[in-house]
């Protein structure tokens, strides 16, 4: 039998449901609607406006992303950065075809589980170009296999980039294959022809939810300019070239600040695409790090050597990591090179040179002489003009020398007394 006390605990308990039951039913009813749209052509700028997106989506518990395309192509790599994003999204996509969704936009359209048509609308003619046959294989070979990841058929997917392949009924053998709304509906790549938002929104159950637009802003027109092919290689050239001059100067500065700003700028903008991760960021920063060490901390090219693989390495990974990202590479480097040779052939006749390299000259004017017989210095004392890393120049009664200490660096002003004469080869020890 219940008891008094008993029954007041489930009375209270049954209060407490009922009371929450309406803010859930209000939290699931205000989960939003995000639409995006692409428009014109598929560039950085255009991945960078869905990663903002979807990152709102997941922060928002949105019920849908809505991706309405209207568009005749792009870069590939702008349009996989896309596919990627779609593809591994926790959240619903719905891809609304409002006019055409050709070429990188027929496989944007195919990332998502859900398509929606409108009247007139096509999709397809996804033909590479150059048209090669290793460009034709591989976007043939991603349109199959986002095809099966969404449940459609790849067959029909590797048509629209294979022309040589048709598709009985659409497109013969040596025709490109593009799908119009209704030929989408036939072969299960659309699931309705809808005429506008309105009717695409009641279609998959989303008319009550509230719709926010994302429209492109400085930053993804900004991501769009620099993820042009010319303005990234141009980007990793003056990377090269800057990282070039600042070694061959040896820590003037100038060079070091073109190169951070020009990686920002080419990180920055891959980074807003989703194409650059912090691994990718993290990595070059290690790598400037491990330079910077190398001008201070001499070891034996370790430092140095390191820094160079992971700046490498970072913007390899960032290009794609693939033969694509090594031919661009590769280019940049050349490039960054006969503008270094060319700038450094000039820089000895311009003044800025001049603040950059050593003026004095060893004449005997200004104390050095040469002696064949050095043991003359032995057990001397004298003060050190330079770093000895272990090797520098000490000063011997107004003579100067070039003596190497025991294997330890010692700071310049400091007094040492030399303790053995070998030939040229004088090595002095710190005064205690």
């Amino acid at each position: 039998m219940f008891s008094c006390r008993n029954f007041r605990k489930i009375a209270v308990l049954l209060l407490a449901l009922l009371l929450l039951v309406p803010f859930v039913g209000y939290s699931a009813a205000s989960a939003p609607v995000l639409i995006v749209q692409i428009k014109g052509d598929i560039d950085g700028g255009q991945a960078a406006l869905l990663h903002r997106a979807m990152l709102d989506a997941k922060r928002l518990e949105a019920k849908a992303v809505i991706v309405e395309i209207d568009t005749f192509g792009g870069l590939v790599d702008a349009a996989v950065s896309i596919r990627d994003l779609l593809i591994d999204s926790p959240t619903q996509t719905i891809c609304y075809i409002r006019n055409r969704a050709w070429s990188a936009g027929a496989l944007i359209a195919l990332s998502h589980k859900h398509l929606a048509i409108a009247p007139g609308g096509s999709i397809g003619a996804a033909e590479p170009i150059p048209t090669t046959e290793k460009t034709v294989a591989a976007l043939k070979a991603e349109f199959a296999a986002t095809a099966n990841r969404t449940g459609r058929n790849p067959r029909i997917a590797e048509a629209m980039v294979d022309k040589s392949l048709g598709f009985p009924g659409y497109a013969e053998p040596g025709q490109i294959l593009a799908l119009t709304d209704y030929q989408a509906i036939e072969v299960g790549y659309a699931d309705v022809v809808a005429e506008n938002r309105d009717s695409l929104l009641k279609h998959y159950g989303l008319q009550d939810a509230p719709v926010i637009e994302y429209n492109s802003e400085w930053p993804e027109k900004l991501a769009g300019w620099l993820s042009n092919p010319a303005v990234k290689s141009m980007l990793v050239s003056l990377i090269f070239l800057a990282i070039l001059t600042e070694i061959k100067t040896a820590g003037f500065g100038g060079a070091g600040l073109v190169a951070i700003t020009a990686a920002a700028l080419f990180f920055g903008s891959q980074w807003l695409t989703g194409l650059a991760g912090m691994v990718e960021i993290l990595l070059f920063l290690g790598g400037i790090v491990l330079l910077v060490v190398e001008l201070f901390v001499p070891g034996a090219g370790i430092f140095g050597i390191s820094g160079l693989v992971a700046i490498l390495a970072s913007i390899f990974l960032v290009l794609g990591g693939n033969l694509q990202a090594l031919s661009t590479m590769s280019m940049s480097l050349i490039v960054a090179v006969i503008l270094f040779l060319f700038i450094a052939k000039r820089l000895p006749n311009s003044k800025l040179w001049s603040l950059l390299v050593l003026k004095e000259s060893e004449t005997t004017q200004e104390g050095y002489v040469s002696a064949n017989d050095y043991r003359i210095y032995l057990h001397k004392n004298g003060v050190t003009e330079t770093f000895l890393r272990p090797a520098g120049t000490v000063n011997i009664d107004g003579v100067k020398l070039d003596v190497v200490s025991e294997g330890i660096y010692i700071q310049p002003g400091t007094k040492v007394t030399v303790i053995a004469v070998q030939g040229s080869r004088i090595v002095v020890r710190p005064i205690e």
